[in-house]
Parts: structure tokens; sequence; C-alpha cells
């Protein structure tokens, strides 16, 4: 009796593929997967903050950004940054870079700022004086005379007040006192001149009143004449 031996074929069970976590990543959108001991392990992609699955850019509008900073490539940056000229001087306000050209700087802040040159003053051989009352600083009605110390201002004959503000003794009557009238801006007795012959005259609200006195009859404005008095009669015995 012979023996037969069957040899079975032996099947090799492969360990299945490892799996990585990663595919899909779990990690959303601008972050990145590393896997490790078969776990996904996510963090922002660099110039991102937040945490996922919510990585956001720094910025995305200069109204993210403090105001001295502006958004730019999503990111809060000084604006100043190679935006000024030479010599220039920048600050930023509300997000946006303001040029200068600094104290004693004249010229485009955008560009370029040059020192001011300032003039050498004149030899005093070759300064003209100069006249203090041309134009004259004194004002209407009023007269400039130049002195060695400057401009000498005096209100002109028949005005009142003080440079630069001299004026007329009156413009209207009622600037004067009562028994005064506004005569060539100036207050006067308006009566010289007013009445006739033998008329007197008072002063009432600054007009001149004329009339004729006391025994006296006629025009007051003309002339006042001694009243006649009727003569006597005498009685004659029948």
């Amino acid at each position: 009796w012979t023996m037969q031996t069957h040899i079975l074929p032996i099947s090799v069970v492969e360990p299945p593929p490892p799996i990585n976590p990663c595919q899909p990543s779990p990690c959303g959108a601008n972050a990145q997967c590393r896997a490790s001991n078969q776990q996904a392990i996510c963090s922002c992609l660099p110039g991102y903050i937040g945490a996922p699955p919510s990585c956001r850019p720094e910025c995305v509008s200069n109204s993210e950004c403090a105001l001295d900073k502006y958004c730019l490539n999503q990111h809060c940056q000084d604006p100043c940054a190679g935006t000024c000229g030479l010599r220039a001087v920048c600050h930023v306000q509300n997000h946006s870079p303001i040029c200068a050209c600094p104290p004693r700087f004249t010229g485009d802040p955008f560009i370029s700022c040059q020192p001011i040159i300032i003039p050498k003053p004149a030899p005093i051989s070759d300064v003209t004086p100069t006249n203090p009352c041309q134009p004259s600083p004194c004002g209407p009605n009023s007269e400039c005379t130049a002195t060695a110390n400057g401009a000498q201002c005096t209100c002109l004959r028949d005005f009142i007040g003080t440079a630069p503000n001299c004026r007329p003794e009156c413009v209207t009557s009622a600037e004067c006192a009562s028994d005064r009238a506004c005569i060539n801006r100036k207050c006067a007795d308006p009566c010289p001149g007013s009445c006739g012959v033998a008329a007197e005259c008072r002063v009432l609200a600054h007009s001149a009143m004329c009339y004729c006195p006391s025994g006296y009859t006629g025009d007051p404005f003309s002339t006042c004449v001694k009243q006649q008095e009727p003569p006597t009669e005498v009685a004659l015995p029948c």
C-alpha cells in the first residue's frame, strides 16, 4: 500500500495597505495635513491665522488691520514703506500714508525734499531805507509822520479819536448837546447869524429859535422894530 501525500497550496494573506488619514484632508481650506500614527494632524498654512478647519488670511480689507497698517497681499503691513521720496517723512492716517517734507525742507514729498535756502541779508550799505508811511498804516482822516521808531499816526485837524479810528466830531446834530447843532461836522451854537436885527435867539433841541423881545414886533428872522405906543387921548372939557 502506497501512501500518497498531497501538498495543499498555502494562501498568503497580505496585510491591508495603510490608510492615509490625510486622503482626503479633513483640515479644511488654507490648512495642511500631516499623518502621524494613522491620525491626521492639521495646522494652518504659513501666513494664515486661526485653527483648522477655520484657517484664514490675516486680512482681506484695510478695516481688519490697525489704523496705522493696511492690507497688502492678505497681510497687515506698514503703508509707509517705500512710499515717500528722499528725506520726506511719513505718517499713517486711517490706513493711508501721508508724505510731507520735514521742517526747513521743501519740494515734492513723493519725489524729494530739499533744504530751504535762506538768502543772506544784503549789506547794510545796499539796503534802501523804506518809508514806514508808504503805504500809510494810519487809516482815514489821519496823517502819518515817519520817525526813527516807525510810523507815527495822528488825527487830522478837526477830527477826534485815535488813529486808525479818527472821525469828525459829529455827523448829525443828535451827536451834540441839546443846545448845539452839527455844523460843518462840528458841534456849534446854531444861533449866530440865524436871527434878524434886534431879534433874540435860544436853542431848543439843536435848532435856533428866533423871537422878538418884549416891546418889539416884526419878523424875528428879518428885523424886529420897537412897538409904537398909541397916542394918549386927552379929555377936553365940554
